[in-house]
């Protein structure tokens, strides 16, 4: 089973038990967090969001928080005399997905029922 989970605006898909690196959450090594935009879920069958899935979400486990690799910028403007250099560590925090919850089945049968009806009397409309 996976989900698609939107984690501090990006997009990241996890599995259970899964390993991985987000951009710095404000919470402590040793804390549960809840992500709730669960876009999409997979166990057998898919269930898409519109745009997020009710009632869905992923709960992990923060492990630790580290640096990334250190990037260098260097700008240079040829024959100016224009040299500047400055160097970036982006700050990440490791997860570990703990488990998955997906919504009620009846929410998500009831609405795709509702679309097909919609969908249906439109095209009756169109007919007239």
């Amino acid at each position: 089973m996976y989900a698609i989970v939107e984690i501090a605006g990006l997009q990241y898909k996890v599995e259970q038990d899964q390993k991985l690196f987000v951009n710095r959450l404000q919470a402590e090594a040793g804390d549960e967090v809840t992500f709730d935009k669960v876009l999409l879920t997979d166990n057998g069958h898919v269930t898409v969001g519109a745009p997020v899935i009710d009632g869905a979400a992923v709960t992990a486990k923060v492990l630790d928080h580290v640096k990334g690799d250190k990037v260098i910028v260097f700008k240079k403007k040829r024959r100016k005399g224009y040299k500047v250099k400055n160097g970036h560590r982006q700050q990440y925090t490791q997860i570990q997905v703990l488990s998955i919850s997906e919504a009620a089945k009846k929410t998500a049968k009831k609405s795709v029922a509702k679309k097909t009806e919609d969908t249906a009397t439109e095209e009756t409309k169109t007919e007239d």
